[in-house]
């Protein structure tokens, strides 16, 4: 009988809701575009409510993989991992790989772009401003074409090395053979339970 992976706390209860919560207002927001304006807006100001908090969480979590500074790549390291994925040679991340930290660091400014540009559209000065529509429904469309990137990158990486993303980001935990070493001296899987 094959013994079961050791898995290791990698995404907090605090980064699971609200991935899972953005997903449900972004999708709320969309279907509602044409039909219950309340509902529309609603999601829309939940949807900046919840990255406002990410992005407190990204500062201050006291799990490594929820901070920016553990996950965001600087220009280079990104370009060595994207040609590592181009030579199917791309390494395991216990976090966030290089290109996905970015898309995480895009949806948040998009979402937010998407916000703004919204609550603009409710005011007087710029009621009926094309230019604010288009910036918004624009941003919309671009996030949409970025989600379904983001999809099939973790439909891609889940095949590649063997293990379920979206389950990861539902119970938190993913395998932890071919962690990197540091995370041996990360604070115990428990803290973050």
């Amino acid at each position: 009988m094959a013994r079961p992976a050791a898995t290791v706390r990698v995404w907090d209860p605090f980064v699971r809701a609200f991935h899972w919560s953005l997903v449900a207002c972004f999708a709320t927001a969309w279907w509602s575009t044409e039909r219950i304006d309340w509902v529309h807006k609603g999601a829309g100001y939940a949807a900046l409510a919840l990255v406002f908090a990410r992005v407190v969480w990204g500062f201050a979590s006291p799990n490594p993989h929820a901070r920016f500074a553990d996950f965001v790549p600087g220009p280079r390291k990104l370009l060595r991992y994207v040609g590592a994925v181009l030579r199917a040679r791309e390494p395991r991340h216990l976090g966030h790989n290089p290109a996905g930290a970015v898309m995480v660091v895009y949806l948040l400014l998009a979402v937010i772009g998407i916000g703004v540009t919204g609550w603009m559209m409710t005011l007087d000065a710029y009621w009926g401003n094309e230019t604010v529509e288009t910036l918004h429904t624009g941003l919309v469309d671009v996030t949409v074409i970025a989600v379904l990137v983001h999809v099939a990158a973790n439909v891609y990486a889940s095949l590649r090395h063997r293990e379920n993303l979206v389950a990861a980001m539902v119970t938190g935990d993913k395998r932890a053979d071919d962690a990197p070493a540091a995370a041996a001296a990360e604070p115990s899987a428990q803290a973050f339970r």
